[in-house]
Parts: C-alpha cells; structure tokens; sequence
C-alpha cells in the first residue's frame, strides 16, 4: 500500500481506533516465555536498528521463538539475524491475519507514532504488550515505554525490553548476518576488483530533500580514481540511472538495480567503506561494521547517525534542520540547502582521511603503484 494512504488511514482510523479500544488488562509475565512477536513497520533503517533489541531478546530467551511481523519494503533486513524464526508482513492480509491469529506470550511493537500497528498489538490479546507512549496509542500496551526524539535509535528500540528485565548493553559489531549464497552471489559480481580497496556508494533516499545528487558523487569517484580506489554503487532500479552517471567518469561499477537487499549487503562488507546520505543501506554498513561517511541533513543525526570514530558524518549543521520528526519531513523553502552546502572536496577528504584511519587508502595505492610499475620501463 502507499505510504502516504498508510499514514492518511492511521491519521483517521488509526487515531479513533487507539482511543476508543478498551484498554489491556495488565496480567502477570508468562513463565517460561516461549514466543515473542515484534511488529516492525516502516522502512530498512528502522528494522537495521532492531536487530541489535532482536539479539538481547535471544541472549536473554535463547529458548524463545521470535517472529517479526514487518511491511515488504523492510521484511528483508530480518533475513540478516540468524534469530529470527519466521518473517510475517503487515501489508500482506493473509499473514496479518496469521499474525492476529498467533499465540504469543509478549508483543512488542516498535512503531514510534503511527497507532494502526499499536492496534494490531491490542487484537493479538498477548498477556504482555509493550509499545512507544508516544500519543494515545499508550493505552493500547499494558507496559508502555516514553519515547525521546534524542535517543540514538538502537538505544530505543532496546528500552523497549526493560519491561522484560533486559537492560542496555553494549551493542557488538557486527551485528548483521549475510547468508552464504548472498556472499558467493557478490564475489562474483564484484570479481574484477578482487584484492583491491573499493568504496561502496549509495545515492539514494527516501526523499529528494535527503539526496545529495549524482553528479556530486560522480565528480567524488573521478577524485577517487585518482588515487587508485574505485567505487561500486548499490541501490534499487530507481538508482540505476544515477549509478551510471556516477561511474562514467572515473572507474566503477553500477549494481543498482542487480542485487537484492541481502546480496547489497554482501557487496557492502566486501567493501573499505560506504558513501551515502542518512538512509537505511548507511545502517545496514553500520550493522556490518564497515567504515562510512555519511551526509546528514534533514534527518536527526542525534538519533540516526552512526557513532564511533570509523564513522564520520558531515552535517552543515544550518539552524533549520533537523526538520524531520517522526519520518515525515515538511516542504523546504530553501530548497535543502543543509545537502547541497556540502561540497565535493570535504566529502572527498572525509573519505580519503577514513581510509588512511582504516587501511583502505595505503593498500588502494599500493596497488596503484604497482601498475605504474608494470606499465613503465
């Protein structure tokens, strides 16, 4: 379904259904816990960010069965944690309707705002539901949880868990799983730059105002060529026009449009490091702890940013932004300016000075050298 019709009905149905639904009877916490359902709405970055919750989950209930009821434009990333039992989705009215159907002794739904998956938490009839206070649909869960704009996103999501006696731990890297054959499908794809340093770019967005612009990653790989790093650029059959440009100039490969979400991220943990503005394919790099530069404009780099010093974000900072809450981003009237100020060069030194950090540059150019070697007399 149509995000835009998604949110309209949540608006309408959504608000009258999360006040009128009696509230959940609060009963004692089933022992042993033997299913858990999590409800995952919503795009790539906010199942990414989950998975970290899904692990303590496993950590704390090896015994327990997890499910994950998501929408097909995410669905994918749960295929990335080994603890997963089954992937159910939330668009798809058969599997909804299994999801209602099923016995599970905790729901946790992790929607931050939109109440139409709070509602499907209250029809599941668990006896523990938990879920963001973040408006009425508070009294849909019998354990609600406060929400903070603020929070950095898997800190959220694993808050979620305190009701359960879980607490805040450090997250381990990696944390995303690549299937075999995922793995065997990118070696080939990307054979011809075996035993070479390249960087992963993704130009894509979930909204114009997020993306930076072809030609700007253009000119940054034709600076990488130069010093002997070429680039592969991933993304949807959306992308596919943009990766071309992207690689024309310099030495590349375009992926978009070739690999599914699994096989993008084999690609990408083949890679020296990740290019891209704030999207989800940043935090699947993350959750494979490659390296990454990112372009933050728009969003919250507070709470989506990745964090630790094999990351850098550059963020023009411009007293207007962030401007997105909640997923939704309101027209810009200066044409998002906090994207374009970013020039080509510091993105380009970012890069480079990342992968100088990481090894990624020195072996590049080690590499370089040696063809001038070879070529010269």
């Amino acid at each position: 379904m149509n995000i835009g019709v998604m949110k309209s009905l949540d608006a309408v149905i959504g608000r009258l259904a999360a006040s009128l639904m009696p509230r959940p009877g609060v009963k004692a916490t089933p022992a042993p816990i033997t299913a858990i359902l999590l409800i995952r709405p919503g795009g790539i970055g906010d199942a990414v960010h989950l998975i970290p919750a899904i692990s303590a989950i496993k950590s704390a209930y090896p015994d327990a069965a997890i499910d994950c009821l998501a929408e097909k434009r995410n669905s994918a990333v749960f295929s990335l944690s080994p603890h997963v039992r089954q992937i159910l989705h939330y668009d798809r009215p058969a599997e909804l309707f299994r999801a209602l159907r099923g016995r599970y002794d905790v729901v946790i739904d992790t929607e931050q705002w939109h109440r139409l998956s709070a509602v499907v938490a209250r029809l599941i009839r668990a006896p523990v539901s938990i879920g963001f206070a973040a408006n009425e649909r508070a009294r849909l869960f019998t354990h609600p949880v406060a929400y903070s704009q603020d929070d950095y996103e898997i800190d959220s999501f694993v808050k979620l868990l305190g009701p359960l006696g879980i607490e805040q731990g450090e997250v381990s890297l990696p944390f995303l799983t690549v299937p075999q054959a995922a793995v065997e499908r990118a070696d080939a794809l990307v054979e011809k730059f075996t035993g070479r340093a390249f960087v992963t770019i993704f130009p894509g967005a979930s909204i114009p105002e997020r993306r930076w612009g072809a030609d700007k990653f253009g000119k940054t790989a034709e600076l990488l060529a130069a010093v002997g790093v070429p680039v592969v650029v991933v993304g949807g059959r959306e992308d596919k026009a943009q990766g071309e440009m992207i690689v024309a100039g310099g030495e590349g490969l375009n992926l978009a449009g070739r690999t599914s979400l699994s096989e993008t991220a084999a690609v990408i943990r083949k890679s020296a490091l990740l290019l891209g503005g704030d999207s989800g394919v940043l935090h699947i790099a993350v959750g494979l702890g490659i390296p990454t530069v990112s372009l933050f404009g728009p969003g919250r780099a507070r709470k989506w940013a990745p964090r630790g010093d094999r990351h850098i974000v550059i963020n023009k900072g411009l007293p207007c932004s962030p401007c997105t809450t909640f997923g939704t981003t309101p027209p810009c009237p200066i044409a998002a300016r906090c994207m374009s100020d970013i020039t080509v060069d510091e993105v380009f030194n970012a890069v480079t000075v990342l992968l100088t950090a990481t090894g990624g540059l020195a072996s590049a150019c080690c590499k370089k050298d040696w063809i001038v070697r070879a070529d010269g007399p």
